[in-house]
């Protein structure tokens, strides 16, 4: 039965399974959230032990950012269960390969070597940029991208591409020239403090006019860009897609387990959902972070399998970060004040939740 309840008038629906309740009292909490917030935001819930979900706002497509770094990490794991790829691979760092963001892999010198499976651990657990497109390279974009669209690794996903090429594509909606740039040329750039002095720094670094951009601004660059739709899926698709990894369904009891602690040890994103969870809660998670853009998904982790419960949220259109780091920290405590999280699902303590 599809129970459709009051809120955002694009989506709002839940799916009623064994326990429904749950899902009506969080999707309450979410309109409160959504309406005292900046921007939209965007939750997908599935608790897998009784099959309900929530999904508000989730069916169209969202700007996934470096949440895109777990289905990078499936295709590459599923090449190295079929004899393709080794985690002992062998990788050694040049020039070429260095990509601004997170991570510390772009600080160590050209010839620092390293194994696929160290670079897997540190595009998990740091969001490293520069590990995450050796090993879109070693899988291979178009792979990767057939892998997305066949099923083996998820469904509903749009184009996924290299970290890289988000810069070069953004860039581009200020001029083309921007195609031009080099790895370094963008590292440079994100040295400029603010996006206006990024643009600036842009400017001259391809000797351009105001008059000769495309979009007079950053922001407008990269709102132009996410209107593209690459690097995007529904979060119910993203849902999904965690749903199988969490039961087994895409790769190895092995795979999966490494797989989901290097996301439960991951080091970003400490104010964002976790932020609102009790302490005794295991998250396996990844964040991602863009102008405008904000996500944060992953699995919360029971002591018995089969009760997990599958999260993907994001916020877009906010001008304050921090602001909206505070609804997905909202978002996590309201998983207890609800209901969805309980005894039988997944441990608590008992100490009263932050609801600040």
């Amino acid at each position: 039965m599809l129970l459709l309840l009051a809120g955002p008038s694009d989506v709002e629906a839940v799916e009623a399974g064994a326990d429904a309740g749950w899902s009506r009292r969080f999707t309450r909490e979410l309109v409160r959230i959504d309406a005292r917030t900046e921007g939209k935001l965007g939750v997908y819930i599935k608790r897998l032990k009784d099959g309900t979900e929530l999904s508000y706002q989730a069916e169209r497509p969202w700007y996934l950012a470096s949440t895109t770094k777990v289905p990078v990490a499936i295709a590459l794991l599923q090449k190295v269960e079929e004899g393709a790829l080794s985690l002992q691979d062998p990788v050694t760092l040049t020039t070429d390969d260095y990509v601004d963001g997170a991570g510390d892999l772009q600080f160590r010198e050209p010839g620092s070597r390293f194994t696929a499976g160290e670079l897997l651990e540190r595009m998990l657990t740091q969001s490293d940029s520069t590990a995450a497109d050796i090993l879109i390279r070693l899988v291979g974009e178009e792979e990767l991208n057939a892998r997305v669209r066949d099923g083996r690794v998820a469904t509903g996903f749009h184009r996924l591409t290299s970290l890289l090429q988000v810069r070069k594509d953004v860039y581009a909606e200020l001029h083309p020239r921007a195609r031009e740039l080099g790895n370094r040329d963008f590292i440079e750039l994100k040295k400029a403090r603010g996006l206006r002095a990024r643009l600036r720094a842009f400017m001259a670094r391809l000797g351009l006019r105001q008059d000769e951009l495309k979009a007079q601004s950053l922001e407008e660059a990269f709102d132009r860009y996410y209107q593209r739709g690459l690097n995007s899926a529904p979060l119910k698709a993203y849902g999904g897609m965690l749903e199988r990894l969490a039961r087994g369904e895409l790769l190895s009891p092995e795979h999966t387990e490494l797989l989901l602690g290097h996301m439960e040890a991951m080091t970003t994103g400490k104010e964002r959902i976790k932020a609102g969870l009790p302490k005794a809660v295991r998250f396996a998670q990844k964040t991602g972070t863009q102008v405008r853009r904000l996500c944060n998904v992953g699995v919360l982790r029971p002591e018995r399998s089969g009760s997990e419960i599958v999260i993907a949220s994001c916020l877009e259109g906010f001008t304050d970060q921090a602001e909206a780091e505070r609804a997905l920290r909202d978002v996590g405590a309201g998983l207890t004040k609800t209901g969805v999280l309980d005894s039988n699902c997944v441990r608590v303590d008992t100490r009263p939740i932050f609801t600040g």
